[in-house]
């Protein structure tokens, strides 16, 4: 061949790679190799490429009223939010430890989308719960689940058992107490620091049934933010021991405490472990001897040993579930419409700003007692399938 046919036959060749080039590699073609650079290094550490690239830092966060609900909704939103449900599906399967920048920014994602209750999801959720665990007739310890002549097994130290005897059974309600299920509107208060300045006191106290961990405060100024109006309040046997000196010097301490929850139902894990028992025994004659307003329930330890089980076909694997989830799954059964207030296990907000642990101290639980992150992270999944709402910062003023 000729060298004019040579370099003739050379440019053609050049000119048809740049026209399969045009074709085949379209202008996104950097960053789709960008997005698959964050999927690989999403196996190997850092938030999740899809939970990441769901929204650019560039794009405006759309109009709201409050934190959970909008106003606008956009097809482009609507998309977006449907990704992220999904995404939020696979993260709880991840079993490698996400950090506390990369939850927040899963949060973040979240506050984006509108908050609807999803009634077929909740159902659906709800009879699950009801078949495994039943918080209608066996949340409580009552004379109707637990005969006179019983052995009760305890729920940790699952080989040993405790016989009821007439004295022990008399303490037992007759039945469930809970006579006006199921509820419309019911509010679980947990104690993060988030609750600070949230003014969501008058949104809980709205609520048809409040119930609230651990004895918190709610009198002065923090009603503002949590409210007043208490249904049901659990109580840590722990408390009893450590802050009112096992109801011997501080009886009278306890008792003008607990007035602030009006006629509220106390419930404590009295067969959970042995050492339980008899505080929780201790905490059920005082109020008796005292004739106060406030009545005694025991959490039953067959539910909390089936719903340990329930969670954890869903990833919850710690020593105990938290008094959280724990009440978070009581209220669906109980109720229709549940918002979570306060669940925020996180040391600062999304903004940055640092918080306490609770809304009232910094205590922090037990290292690996809980399994915080793993159960947050199932909440947020029952919040974007609208089976509850998790209420993430400010209220809406009245």
């Amino acid at each position: 061949m000729r060298p004019g046919g040579t370099l003739f036959a050379l440019v053609g060749s050049l000119m048809l790679l740049l026209l399969l080039r045009l074709f085949w590699c379209p202008a996104d073609a950097p960053a789709r190799s960008r997005m698959l650079g964050e999927e690989s290094r999403e196996e190997t550490g850092g938030t999740s490429a899809a939970l990441k690239t769901l929204w650019s830092p560039t794009t405006p966060v759309p109009r709201t009223r409050n934190s959970t609900y909008l106003d606008e909704k956009t097809p482009e939103t609507a998309e977006k939010c449907k990704g992220l449900k999904y995404s939020l599906d696979s993260l709880a399967n991840k079993t490698r430890r996400y950090s506390e920048d990369d939850y927040l920014q899963i949060v973040t994602n979240i506050q984006r989308c509108p908050w609807k209750r999803q009634a077929e999801e909740y159902e659906n959720f709800r009879a699950k719960l009801a078949s495994c665990c039943d918080a209608i007739q066996d949340f409580v310890v009552s004379q109707n689940n637990t005969p006179v002549g019983s052995n009760m097994t305890y729920e940790v130290e699952s080989k040993k058992q405790i016989p009821i005897r007439e004295n022990i059974f008399h303490m037992f309600p007759v039945s469930q107490p809970f006579v006006d299920y199921p509820y419309n509107q019911c509010a679980v208060v947990g104690n993060g620091g988030i609750l600070n300045k949230s003014l969501c006191g008058a949104e809980i106290d709205k609520s048809d049934f409040v119930f609230r961990c651990n004895l918190p405060p709610i009198t002065g100024s923090a009603s503002q933010d949590v409210g007043s109006k208490t249904n049901l309040v659990t109580v840590n046997p722990s408390i009893i021991t450590l802050k009112y000196k096992n109801l011997k010097e501080k009886k009278a301490r306890f008792l003008e405490d607990i007035s602030a929850y009006g006629d509220a139902f106390l419930l404590l894990p009295a067969f959970s472990y042995r050492v339980n028992t008899g505080i929780s025994f201790k905490v059920y004659q005082t109020l008796k001897e005292s004739k106060v307003r406030q009545k005694v329930l025991f959490f039953h330890p067959r539910y909390l040993r089936h719903l340990a089980l329930f969670w954890r076909t869903k990833g919850v694997t710690a020593y105990r579930l938290s008094t959280g989830l724990m009440i978070a799954s009581i209220a669906v059964e109980l109720c229709e419409n549940v918002t979570l207030y306060g669940f925020w296990p996180f040391s600062k907000t999304v903004e940055e700003i640092p918080l306490s642990h609770h809304y009232y101290d910094n205590k922090l639980p037990k290292h690996g007692f809980h399994q915080m992150p793993k159960e947050y992270s199932q909440m947020l999944q029952l919040h974007m399938k609208g089976i509850l709402k998790l209420q993430f910062s400010k209220c809406e003023a009245a």
